[in-house]
C-alpha cells in the first residue's frame, strides 16, 4: 500500500478545485465533502487565485478545468507541476481534443476526466492517482492510443542516458514520484531531484508526464 493508499484509510484527503461553473464547482465539492475519507479544503474561480491562495501544506490533490477565464487549466497545471512536482492533479473538462489532451498530459495532469464522468468514477479516479494510476475517461484513453500509434518510435535514440538515469525514468514510467524512487534506490531525494533535473535537460521536457510520453515514444524504457 502506498502512502497516498495508507492516507485515505488514515485520514481525509483533502482536495482542491479549479471551476469556475459555480454550479459545478459546489457539486464538486458537495460530493467530494460527502466521500468518506475525503475533504475539500479549497474551491478557486481562477487559476490565478488558486495559484495565490491554494496553501501545499494542506492540499493533497488538485482537480482543475480546462476553460478557465484568463489562464486556462493546462498553464495553471504546468506550473502547479513546476512549483510542486508531487502534487497529484486530475483535469475535469468538457474538452476531448487530441491537442488538449496531449497538452494537459504533457503539462503534468496525472489524469483526464470528461465532465459526464459519474462521481462515483470521480472518486474511484482520485483513489486511482493516489495509488500512482493515471486514470482517463474511456474517450480520452482511445484518443491517447491512437495519439502514440501515429508516432513512430527511432530505430536509435541518441538521448545518452545514464544507467541511473534510465533505471530512474523507467521508475517515473510505472508510476512512481521523488519520494519512492529514493526509497526504492536508497538515495536520497535530493539525489533523485538532481538525476531527473539531468533527465529533464536531456530529453529537452520540463514535467514527469512530458519526460514519461516521451520515453514510451522513442522507446528509451
Amino acid at each position: 500500500m502506498t502512502r497516498q493508499e495508507e492516507k485515505i484509510e488514515s485520514e481525509n484527503v483533502r482536495i482542491a478545485i479549479i471551476e469556475d461553473e459555480r454550479d459545478l464547482r459546489e457539486g464538486l465539492r458537495s460530493m467530494i465533502n460527502f466521500s468518506p475519507g475525503f475533504r475539500c479544503v479549497g474551491d478557486y474561480r481562477s487559476m490565478e487565485d488558486a495559484l495565490r491562495r491554494l496553501d501545499i501544506s494542506r492540499t493533497d490533490f488538485v482537480i482543475t478545468d480546462i476553460g478557465l477565464p484568463q489562464m486556462n487549466g493546462i498553464e495553471g497545471t504546468r506550473i502547479l507541476r513546476e512549483r510542486f512536482p508531487d502534487l497529484p492533479i486530475i483535469v475535469f473538462t468538457v474538452h476531448d481534443e487530441d491537442d488538449k489532451i496531449f497538452k494537459a498530459l504533457c503539462a503534468g495532469a496525472n489524469g483526464y476526466l470528461l465532465k459526464h464522468t459519474e462521481p462515483v468514477a470521480i472518486i474511484a479516479a482520485i483513489k486511482e492517482v493516489l495509488g500512482g494510476g493515471a486514470p482517463m475517461s474511456p474517450d480520452v484513453a482511445r484518443r491517447v492510443v491512437n495519439l502514440f500509434r501515429t508516432f513512430a518510435p527511432p530505430e536509435k535514440s541518441e538521448i545518452n542516458l545514464t544507467k541511473q538515469e534510465t533505471k530512474i525514468l523507467k521508475m517515473l514510467t510505472e508510476g512512481h514520484y521523488y519520494k519512492t524512487v529514493a526509497y526504492e534506490l536508497g538515495i536520497s531525494t535530493g539525489t533523485v531531484a538532481f538525476h531527473i533535473n539531468n533527465i529533464y535537460e536531456k530529453l529537452q521536457v520540463h514535467s514527469k508526464t512530458e519526460a514519461v510520453t516521451k520515453a514510451l515514444r522513442e522507446g528509451l524504457v
